[in-house]
């Protein structure tokens, strides 16, 4: 059935008609020095009725490659043959992005402080400004996500595998791992599942710093999954040939045996068994030399880039396969297939 016509979509009083786009900022707080604070929003409505996707990125401050990836992604061609609407907030948490923070000022974390508050903290009222204005606006959401300061992840979906339509779109989004990652309190993931909202998680890079690899993979996982909510068109060539995604139900952190310098011999996306050495610490004259064993079968999916650890610190996050070989294949085809992808030009081509 054809979709009908696009009818105006009304965003925090701003009438958007179909066929058009408009930024609106929404005002988070003021600054003591009387400066406002806005959270900008790109709303497209397309020319004919479709879901409503939001996309979101550094949520936490630091993590800025759903921001290119949003960038990108409104620049696509494509989108002026949009059904439905697209609520792009490429910078939800507008304090930690100008000062490279992880946090807000009051030293909250985002994600762990929904549905929020109107009169609570100002961490709680962006929260609750993003939940009513954004979330209860929305029919699906994907939440753009790197790993901490000096952290690197694989490409990666965290969602709730268990629930049908989002393990779908999961799986559309063509990244080598899915990972069933248990709701968090306070956490986006849990406020949209609670409004019945399908949402992904993707992970890929590190805070601070552009993963190209990352970015191109977030670009393309979003068309897809556009396209397998019908609201972009299908692809005019063949879909691109990808083996099927692999479900972890279960990860594990590796955490520095003591402190000293940490080595690593295994990058991401490399498969290990239980028992193999990932790396060692040792103290910086060379006197002592700790190997760090894997243990458990699997993928490495997270790592530290920072060679200096304390006693404790995660080193490794290894996703749980009995049979990592057949994810390790995958990676490798995921990588070959992302590596070049750099040009705006060649991106477009190829979606």
């Amino acid at each position: 059935m054809e979709p009908k016509k696009g009818e105006a979509f009304l965003f925090n009083k701003t009438t958007v008609a179909p066929g058009s786009r408009v930024t609106v900022d929404l005002r988070v707080a003021r600054l003591y020095t009387h400066s406002e604070i806005t959270m900008p929003v790109h709303v497209i409505n397309g020319r004919r009725t479709g879901p409503r996707l939001f996309l979101s990125a550094a949520v936490h401050g630091d993590e800025i490659n759903g921001v290119e990836i949003i960038r990108r992604v409104l620049r696509l061609p494509i989108l002026k043959r949009l059904r439905g609407v697209l609520l792009a907030i490429p910078v939800v948490n507008v304090h930690g992005f100008i000062h490279h923070s992880r946090y807000l000022p009051d030293r909250r974390d985002l994600n762990r402080s929904f549905p929020g508050s109107p009169e609570g903290s100002l961490t709680a009222r962006l929260a609750h400004l993003f939940m009513e204005v954004i979330v209860k606006n929305a029919t699906h959401g994907i939440d753009l996500h790197t790993g901490a300061l000096h952290r690197s992840n694989l490409p990666q979906i965290r969602a709730n595998l268990d629930d049908e339509e989002t393990a779908r779109l999961a799986r559309h989004f063509q990244v080598p791992v899915l990972l069933n990652a248990a709701i968090r309190d306070g956490s986006l993931r849990q406020v949209a599942a609670e409004e019945g909202i399908p949402m992904l998680l993707y992970e890929g890079g590190e805070a601070l710093r552009f993963d190209e690899l990352a970015i191109s993979a977030g670009v393309r996982g979003v068309v897809d999954v556009m396209r397998a909510l019908n609201m972009l068109p299908p692809r005019k060539s063949l879909p691109r040939k990808f083996a099927e995604p692999v479900l972890a139900r279960a990860s594990s952190w590796v955490r520095s045996p003591e402190s000293g310098i940490f080595r690593t011999t295994r990058p991401l996306g490399f498969r290990v068994r239980k028992g193999d050495v990932l790396g060692v610490v040792a103290d910086p004259f060379g006197e002592r030399e700790a190997p760090i064993l894997a243990p458990v079968n699997g993928i490495v999916i997270g790592r530290m880039n920072l060679p200096l650890a304390n006693a404790g610190d995660a080193l490794f996050h290894i996703a749980r396969f009995d049979h990592p070989g057949e994810v390790a294949a995958q990676v490798e085809a995921f990588q070959n297939e992302h590596q070049g992808a750099v040009s705006m030009e060649e991106e477009e081509d190829m979606l």
